[in-house]
């Protein structure tokens, strides 16, 4: 079996080196072979982003250009109608086979939320899902607060280690410990209305474009 696939959705209005250094995590303590990021078009799940999702899909590019494990994925980039996880990874499974390891890359955050997604179980015969948990944050904490149906699911899936990730293409839960970077799009944007220097906030090509495009997430 090849070596997992990581997908990493969000809105990047716009992203920033959190993101960056979460998906580093990732691929180093799960042996990604790639991960996909992929800005979505219309999340059915928050307002509209600032930014235009091409916008959006061309500070992905710039931020990921030079890693060539690192792929801006823009399946979700014009789509108008709204963007569900589950389709995104029914599209992906196509593409990639039935036996391709896909691991869905989650904030905690995001994980205890996870039962009030569209088909969310489904996820689990899609892909595996793991969790970055940030120190401070046990998700045992945060799971213990959430849906009695998302606690069993993760109970029964949940592996020892990253190594589950490699033997089987979907159905596992892993949780990963990763640094502490308090760096948040929202901030980064109101930093750009107040002409603050968002420099080692985001790479150098992004804050280029969005000082020359200063419309762009503000």
């Amino acid at each position: 079996m090849t070596a997992p696939i990581g997908i990493l959705g969000g809105t990047f209005d716009p992203i920033h080196n959190g993101h960056l250094r979460m998906a580093v995590e990732a691929q180093e303590q799960c042996g990604l072979n790639e991960i996909h990021f992929i800005p979505s078009g219309t999340p059915p799940h928050r307002s509209a982003p600032h930014a235009s999702a091409t916008d959006r899909l061309h500070m992905v590019q710039l931020a990921v250009h030079n890693n060539h494990a690192f792929i801006a994925d823009q399946r979700e980039t014009y789509r108008t109608d709204a963007c569900y996880t589950v389709d995104t990874l029914i599209a992906l499974r196509g593409e990639l086979g039935s036996q391709q390891p896909l691991c869905l890359l989650l904030g905690s955050d995001a994980f205890v939320q996870l039962h009030t997604w569209n088909r969310w179980q489904q996820l689990f015969e899609l892909a595996h899902i793991v969790v970055m948990q940030r120190p401070g944050q046990p998700l045992g904490n945060m799971l213990a607060k959430s849906d009695p149906t998302l606690l069993k699911e993760y109970s029964a899936r949940l592996a020892p280690s990253p190594k589950a990730l490699h033997e089987s293409p979907a159905g596992h839960i892993v949780v990963l410990n990763i640094p502490a970077l308090e760096i948040s799009s929202t901030d980064i944007r109101w930093r750009c209305v107040e002409g603050k220097n968002i420099h080692y906030l985001v790479p150098d090509t992004v804050a280029h474009f969005i000082q020359n495009n200063p419309y762009t997430t503000c």
